[in-house]
């Protein structure tokens, strides 16, 4: 006696429209609650950036001061920290820093001497690049830290 056997198209068959959609619609439901969590988060590393950054170059500034007997001068600005601006203004220079570093929205930092805030103050704008703000726009600046 055979046996007769139905064909096995069940096995073969693909996914329904319906199962794809409920597929895609709970992967955006994922990533509508990590996105603004990992969003947060890099806003987040920016400002920490920002914050070592401006730490890193007030170091330097001391170290200016230490080695002069005075801050770079506003119109001297940070490249002091870089390249001599003279025998008549820093007798004693050294490089103490390799390069100005460039802030997290791609803009130079700023530098004041005398500061509004302090005897010097080393800021940023912010991710508006505007001067006040809040949140990620808001300014970073020594007086801060």
């Amino acid at each position: 006696m055979s046996v007769i056997r139905a064909p096995l198209r069940f096995l073969e068959q693909g996914f329904t429209l319906l199962e794809i959609m409920v597929v895609v619609v709970i992967i955006g439901l994922l990533a509508a609650i990590v996105a603004p969590n990992f969003i947060e988060q890099i806003d987040t590393a920016a400002a920490n950036r920002a914050k070592s950054d401006i730490r890193l170059i007030e170091t330097a500034l001391n170290l200016y001061r230490l080695d002069n007997f005075r801050y770079p001068s506003t119109n001297e600005g940070l490249d002091a920290l870089v390249e001599s601006p003279g025998e008549a203004s820093a007798p004693n220079w050294h490089q103490h820093l390799p390069r100005i570093p460039i802030d997290p929205w791609e803009q130079p930092y700023r530098y004041a001497h005398p500061g509004q805030h302090g005897v010097v103050d080393v800021f940023t704008y912010g991710a508006d690049r505007q001067e006040g703000g809040e949140g990620v726009n808001a300014d970073i600046g020594n007086w801060d830290l």
